[in-house]
């Protein structure tokens, strides 16, 4: 065989591998594919997944799979990333002995049936979350890939007054941390045991109306404990106290916009730039909160304004934005209006898309996930409209595939 023979019969091994085997495990055919949020869109694309991971992708050109979707009409991007989201539903308490078929109907009720292929939950109970976690990834319930935080650290005194009732009835132990020292022990405990990161609540609504800053010598505590392990820090913030203390402790993803603090100023966005800190809007949640406490529409609004404002200032000042919901504190699991406040803000698809994907992959360091490219761990989402066009197209999902097996499907 000539030289040139042997180089196009290597290349062609390399682009259909899975012809030597046989059919390849799923086959997406006639899609549109955005591959990542800067790359050129792929019309009339095929895909092949083989043994969870995606083996090619090019346009044109027919593969039989043992499963095969139809794409065409449809947009195919990445699995999503739910960056902010809380194990902590009532119904999902009992963790390691809910029957598999509730326990999976729930975590599609809350996430696979929006995309989500991974969430981070960043405040929960370490332990039911953890015995979730083992019955999803051991194939026995069907659900997201679960990264979490576990247990949270609250300031002395500053236990949240809208989760208190909660902990008590479900008999969970304070999550409150009193000095440095046991910041230090506990976030040292639960990552050992399995968490993924540290959340702190750098200020908090406690009982009264009052907001509890965390003092700063115990927020360095837990992000250290953190950072020394190679995992991620997480502030919720509540303020502007809340914020310069996340800031100074080094945290890396701010948890919320924060409408009591005001206009960030460029100053303020550029120390966050400079700590390399995320932001995660979860603009419905305000929302949400106004309804729930009586606001008035004048203040609902002006509450929301400004967390728009928040969120448009540090995207166009280049911050990295990561897309969460806080499902799981809300039952709002549609994620329909997340998508229309963040593109009010000013945030296009490519912007939405990156939130979802790239932007999570990169903050935590995951190189497998992100972008839909040979190699690359096939988690994928099959949306029934193209984002460009609606970003609301981001919430009209029709199949949701982790690690290359459907999880959800709307014709089920």
């Amino acid at each position: 065989m000539g030289t040139m023979k042997i180089l196009v019969a290597s290349l062609l091994a390399l682009a259909w591998p899975a012809f030597a085997a046989g059919a390849a495990d799923l086959v997406l055919s006639g899609c549109k594919v955005y591959p990542s949020p800067t790359a050129r869109p792929l019309e009339g694309a095929t895909i092949v997944v083989d043994r969870g991971k995606i083996e090619s992708v090019r346009v044109g050109g027919t593969m039989q799979g043992k499963h095969e979707i139809d794409c065409k009409g449809r947009v195919v991007v990445a699995g999503f990333w739910n960056s902010h989201v809380h194990i902590l539903t009532q119904d999902l308490m009992d963790g390691a002995h809910l029957p598999a078929a509730r326990l999976s109907a729930r975590l599609t009720e809350m996430f696979s049936r929006w995309g989500f292929t991974t969430v981070f939950d960043i405040a929960s109970v370490l332990d039911n979350t953890l015995a979730i976690r083992r019955r999803v990834d051991s194939g026995e319930a069907e659900g997201p890939r679960i990264l979490t935080v576990g247990d949270p650290f609250y300031p002395e005194g500053g236990t949240p007054i809208y989760v208190k009732d909660f902990l008590l009835r479900n008999h969970v132990a304070s999550a409150e941390a009193r000095s440095p020292g046991d910041a230090t022990e506990r976030a040292k405990r639960q990552l050992a045991k399995g968490a993924d990161g540290v959340k702190i609540f750098a200020a908090s609504f406690a009982a009264g109306g009052r907001i509890v800053a965390m003092p700063l010598d115990v927020a360095k505590a837990a992000v250290t404990a953190a950072h020394e392990a190679g995992k991620p820090a997480f502030a919720h913030p509540s303020n502007r106290e809340g914020i310069d203390i996340a800031l100074a402790s080094g945290v890396d993803v701010l948890a919320h916009t924060a409408p009591l603090s005001g206009p960030w100023p460029p100053a303020l966005i550029e120390r966050m730039k400079a700590g390399h800190m995320a932001l995660t809007p979860t603009l419905t949640l305000f929302e949400v909160e106004a309804k729930k406490f009586g606001e008035s529409p004048e203040e609902a609004k002006a509450e929301m304004d400004t967390a728009i404002g928040q969120l448009r200032d540090f995207s166009k000042a280049g911050g990295r934005t990561l897309f969460g919901t806080d499902a799981g504190y809300t039952d709002v699991f549609d994620t329909t209006q997340e998508y229309r406040l963040m593109s009010r803000a000013g945030l296009d698809y490519r912007k939405l898309l990156a939130s979802l994907t790239t932007n999570p992959a990169a903050q935590f360091r995951d190189t497998g996930r992100g972008e839909v490219a040979p190699g690359k761990i096939a988690d994928l989402v099959v949306l029934e409209g193209d984002p460009s066009r609606d970003p609301a197209a981001f919430a009209r999902v029709a199949f949701t595939i982790r690690a290359g097996k459907v999880v959800y499907s709307r014709a089920r």
